[in-house]
């Protein structure tokens, strides 16, 4: 069944078919929930958050309009109003990304250096997100983690097409800059090792 049938579904009476519409995006909502969270101190409070989402999405599915936004783009939408509003009733302070305790491990012949210089890499691109506004930092991870269009995550953040292109260009731009002069001398010393 497609988003729109279950959405059918449930607004004639099945309440059951909701639980799938859960299954099928609650793993999304909560990694999301959890990289606005993290750099807050709060990853802590992702499940209930998630949880939260789901059930504002639920009392709210009768407003929900199909011709605005897909399922997935209104519950994003949702998910981020959520963590927005928790962190102003917390602290006001800025959502940032933090480690998400997955960490691509390097091939099983790779030499140790190597596996250490990729998590430090790593490390240091998500320090480097970490330190981006909010909606630049929020538009990167629905764009590189989440792999959303940029229709849909103008429709999240509340902006235009254009403005996310823009959002994204200054978020890589930034990103690119803070981690530039790192990987010039760590790929420099990296090829002075692999030469030994």
């Amino acid at each position: 069944m497609t988003d729109s049938q279950l959405i059918r579904e449930i607004k004639d009476g099945n309440v059951q078919a909701y639980s799938e519409l859960m299954r099928r995006y609650q793993r999304k909502i909560l990694a999301f929930i959890y990289h606005m969270l993290k750099g807050a101190g709060l990853d802590l409070m992702a499940e209930d958050l998630c949880s939260e989402t789901f059930y504002k999405a639920y009392r709210s599915l009768h407003s929900f309009r199909e011709g605005d936004a897909s399922f997935s783009t209104w519950l994003y939408t949702i998910a981020r109003n959520t963590v927005l509003s928790e962190l102003r009733k917390q602290r006001g302070g800025n959502v940032s990304l933090d480690e998400s305790g997955v960490v691509p491990l390097a091939p099983p012949e790779a030499a140790p250096e190597q596996r250490l210089l990729q998590r430090e890499r790593m490390n240091l691109v998500r320090e480097a997100i970490n330190r981006l506004p909010e909606k630049q930092r929020s538009a990167l991870i629905l764009r590189e983690y989440d792999q959303l269009d940029y229709q849909e995550i103008a429709t999240i953040l509340g902006q235009s097409v254009s403005a996310v292109k823009s959002l994204l260009f200054r978020a890589r731009a930034s990103v690119k800059s803070q981690l530039e002069p790192y990987f010039d001398s760590s790929y420099v010393e990296y090829e002075e090792m692999k030469a030994r």
